[in-house]
């Protein structure tokens, strides 16, 4: 009687482990890139919104006898129609200057606060029209 043995074939824990230990190390450098990337993204949507409501803001200062909307009535007289005198009315001459209000994509809030307070969302001076994140990250302090 004759036995014959065949070799198994497969891959041996050892490499397998291998195989294992490179993959992790691929991960521990490549996820912490997404990250900053995540992070990067955020920065320029926070840039391009505040670009775009200070053009608006602008906008509707020359188109309301040099006057920025009010805080308390800002949602209104920026994504409704308005009179001259900045009155929201359905019927009214100028805007809307904004669709929705700006959501801020590092605390994915749109709260409007009189100051700059780090309570979240957006920071506006109806005085002065000074429109700035109020997230509280270092990223968006000075923009």
């Amino acid at each position: 009687m004759s036995e014959t043995f065949r070799k198994a074939s497969g891959f041996t824990l050892v490499e397998m482990l291998i195989v294992a230990i490179i993959l992790a190390i691929l991960a521990a450098v490549v996820i912490p890139q997404f990250g900053e990337s995540a992070q990067d993204v955020k920065l320029s949507v926070v840039k391009a919104t505040l670009h775009t409501v200070r053009s608006q803001l602008e906008l509707y200062r020359l188109q309301h006898n040099i006057t920025y909307p009010l805080l308390a009535s800002w949602s209104d007289q920026m994504t409704g129609k308005t009179d001259a005198d900045g009155t929201a009315n359905p019927a009214g001459l100028y805007g809307p200057y904004l669709l929705a209000l700006p959501v801020n994509p590092m605390d994915d809030s749109s709260a409007l606060a009189a100051t700059q307070d780090g309570s979240g969302g957006w920071a506006y001076n109806q005085t002065t029209g000074v429109f700035q994140a109020n997230d509280g990250s270092a990223e968006t302090s000075g923009l």
